[in-house]
């Protein structure tokens, strides 16, 4: 155990001291959700805020990989971490692991997405709610310079030896490198290509979630945070269960299986029932299983691609498997605003629809859940017959 916690000691510094400045990002995430459907109720207008968030990660990430490469990790991550602080200042203005120990640090980064998940909607609420927009974000800069000093400080990020009579070749070329690296192994692609369908659907639905629980009697502000901060708890557990367990035969069977689990019982669940314990009842069943996922993939993906072509790969892998989240944002606010909740408006009291659904603002959001649950179900079939067809030995026993 001792020489574990020595083996890891960077890697836990960085890991303990990031996750606290992502609390506070995420904080301000939140926030500025509940801020801007107090002032639309409009589920499309939320959904554009994180679109917004999202677009600019999957348009850089195809460079970022061969720039990363290319300069030292260490300064890329400050200039990046003080380049987030500054767009927080902006909205306020404006108002590295040994090989066996893959599973368990990435056991531990769902660990730490895990907490975030569940503070940051509670703490985000709570200093909204008794000290406006301006403490959060406040709070958000705080942690970025805890998470700057350490970093800075503490933690040495060791480059990637090259052979000394490589020559370093033209940047567009190396970003190219990564592309077609996974054009030459099938596996790793359709395994981003199926998680980027989940993401399409897991998107819609966080745009969704909102404008189903804000509006409702028996929802507000407080109800959404502790909605969300299921999805937290149900990830933690996931997470110790993925550091505690062994690996698993077949990780490819895992890996769809989970997301199979996760799509086709919480998408439902929420839109059949009218109770908050019921909807923090669907949280948990969605998202424990997804640390487990994330864990068998970057076991996968880490042990598979070569050391000195991860950042070209991961850039490339970035853009194909998140390009699908905005797309998911925009079409889960659209298809809410535009299309479930004016269906839901024009149909009759007692009806088939109001029946399923229910009836008011919120139901509209409730019949989109129904179509995400169907979506994701069929998704993952369909992947699932793909995925038998391909072996993978772990090389990480």
């Amino acid at each position: 155990m001792k020489n574990t916690i020595y083996e890891l000691k960077t890697f836990l510094i960085l890991w303990s001291t990031q996750s606290l400045s992502q609390l506070g990002s995420a904080m301000t995430n939140f926030a500025l959700t509940l801020w801007l459907y107090q002032k639309t109720g409009s589920a499309l207008q939320t959904a554009l805020l994180s679109i917004c968030s999202y677009a600019p990660y999957v348009i850089m990430s195809i460079f970022a990989g061969t720039l990363s490469d290319r300069w030292d990790k260490k300064k890329v991550m400050l200039i990046c971490d003080t380049f987030a602080a500054c767009c927080s200042l902006f909205v306020l203005v404006f108002l590295i692991t040994p090989q066996k120990h893959y599973q368990k640090t990435s056991g531990l980064r769902s660990f730490s997405n895990s907490l975030v998940t569940i503070l940051n909607p509670v703490l985000a609420t709570a200093l909204f709610a008794f000290a406006g927009m301006e403490a959060v974000i406040y709070t958000d800069l705080a942690t970025f310079g805890a998470a700057f000093l350490a970093l800075l400080l503490f933690v040495r990020i060791p480059g990637i030896k090259r052979e000394a009579k490589t020559k370093r070749t033209h940047f567009f070329t190396e970003a190219k490198a990564g592309l077609s690296y996974l054009r030459s192994h099938s596996l790793i692609l359709v395994l981003i290509l199926f998680l980027a369908s989940v993401n399409l659907v897991a998107s819609a639905f966080d745009a969704v979630l909102p404008a189903f629980v804000l509006p409702r009697k028996n929802g507000g502000e407080g109800v959404l945070g502790i909605v969300t901060s299921c999805a937290g708890i149900a990830m933690l557990s996931g997470s110790l269960i993925t550091i505690l367990l062994p690996p698993p035969k077949d990780r490819i069977r895992v890996i769809y299986l989970t997301m199979l689990f996760s799509l086709s019982t919480e998408n439902f669940l929420l839109a059949f029932t009218g109770s908050p314990i019921w909807w923090c009842l669907g949280q948990i069943i969605g998202w424990m299983p997804v640390p487990i996922m994330n864990a068998n993939l970057d076991v996968i993906l880490r042990s598979t691609i070569p050391a000195d072509m991860q950042g070209r790969v991961y850039s490339c892998r970035n853009t194909l498997q998140f390009f699908t989240i905005p797309i998911g944002f925009f079409l889960g606010g659209l298809l809410v605003d535009k299309f479930c909740e004016p269906l839901m408006a024009a149909s009759a009291s007692g009806g088939l629809l109001t029946t399923l659904f229910g009836s008011g603002k919120g139901s509209g959001a409730a019949m989109m859940m129904f179509f995400l649950g169907i979506a994701g179900t069929l998704i993952c079939l369909g992947f699932g017959k793909i995925l038998k067809g391909y072996i993978y030995k772990d090389k990480t026993d």
